[in-house]
């Protein structure tokens, strides 16, 4: 197998789930060229030395422009906070990197637009890491809703609810700045992307939001406090262009969950449900059964739901997180080599971002809005 060098930008949470995502897909997929860590930047210098070494990275760094700068690199992953995104992929895809990027892709639509533009004008590969779509299941999901299981579509009912922000003492972070998108940016955009990948493009949304912690310390214990202007919670009300109707919630402070991104469809046939708290099933409901015997019907994911079999050769073994990580870094990797993409790439991360600000101003304006639909990024 031939090299292609990775470099990755940031090394908290999502960083070091791209350097193992990267290493992963070289053992499990089909791959042509074998992605090797050539380097690995983050300010934090203990950090970029903490998973240079763990993962084996060939060099380390405190300046991300020698990734981006590196002849060795081919491609440049960017786990760092949001405000950082739009620079540094810039910056990548300038000179000529393929370039992987957390989500959401920018601070605002203008940010997305403008490196949308600059991917498919140099013609880069790109990828927005919204991993969830990964997820075997959900593929199979959308399967059922295009072949007809359900009939027609009815209704959509998604929510992503944690709790990571839900004590008041919690300090001040990034996530909380006037530039970003509140919860409705960070969680929303997660399940903003379900809803299009089950059921297509957003017309038109209503939105509502709610700052529930009004101030917060800026460091752990402190007395100093400093106001909070983004949304804890959001509530959407959305149009599907199929003709569907559906809700929308994101909240970071709903007390006793971790991980809620789950959705309900219904249809004229029948209905799914499921939920990331138990992500290797989904729920089926056929309206045709004998009502004597209608229920929802568990599907369990197993190697029958490609790739899960890449990981496990038997049913109700179950994926994890780190699995769709791996399942998105593949996809990337085979797009790169010039099979078919699957995304969701820059444009799809475009895509999400219109929504999330046409539900900032609907909820300014009290009022229906319609989502932009030129696709023109120039």
């Amino acid at each position: 197998m031939a090299e292609i060098g990775v470099g990755i930008i940031g090394t908290g949470f999502m960083g070091k789930a791209h350097a193992l995502a990267y290493r992963t897909a070289a053992s499990l997929f089909p791959l042509r060229d074998r992605p090797v860590l050539e380097i690995v930047a983050d300010n934090d210098r203990a950090g970029a030395e903490r998973l240079s070494q763990s993962f084996g990275f060939r060099r380390m760094t405190e300046d991300w422009h020698e990734v981006v700068s590196d002849p060795a690199v081919r491609i440049v992953s960017i786990a760092t906070p949001n405000a950082l995104h739009r620079e540094m992929a810039l910056a990548a895809i300038a000179a000529g990197k393929h370039v992987h990027c957390e989500k959401p892709l920018a601070q605002t639509e203008p940010e997305a637009r403008e490196m949308v533009h600059a991917a498919e004008t140099s013609g880069v590969c790109t990828q927005v890491g919204y991993n969830y779509l990964k997820n075997p299941l959900l593929a199979l999901a959308r399967e059922m809703i295009g072949r007809g299981e359900l009939g027609e579509i009815t209704g959509f009912r998604g929510i992503h609810a944690e709790d990571y922000m839900a004590d008041p003492a919690a300090p001040f972070t990034w996530r909380l700045d006037a530039g970003g998108a509140g919860v409705l940016g960070d969680l929303g955009s997660h399940i903003i992307g379900l809803a299009r990948f089950l059921l297509g493009p957003i017309l038109a949304v209503i939105a509502d939001l709610d700052t529930v912690v009004k101030e917060r310390p800026v460091a752990r214990g402190s007395g100093e406090r400093r106001p909070v202007t983004v949304d804890d919670i959001a509530r959407l009300t959305v149009r599907f262009a199929r003709g569907a109707g559906g809700t929308i919630e994101a909240s970071w402070v709903t007390t006793g969950r971790t991980m809620q991104l789950g959705f309900e469809i219904s249809g004229t046939k029948g209905a799914l449900a499921f939920t990331q708290e138990r992500m290797n099933e989904l729920l089926f409901y056929s309206a045709a059964e004998l009502r004597s015997r209608r229920g929802f019907v568990r599907i369990e994911a197993g190697p029958e739901h490609p790739p899960y079999g890449l990981f496990c050769p038997a049913p109700g073994h179950q994926l994890g997180f780190n699995d769709l990580k791996t399942i998105e870094v593949a996809d990337f990797l085979q797009a790169i080599e010039g099979r078919p993409a699957k995304g969701p790439d820059f444009r799809e991360g475009w895509e999400i971002q219109k929504v999330v600000e046409t539900a900032l101003r609907s909820a300014r304006a009290r009022t229906w809005l319609p989502v932009p639909r030129n696709s023109n990024a120039n």
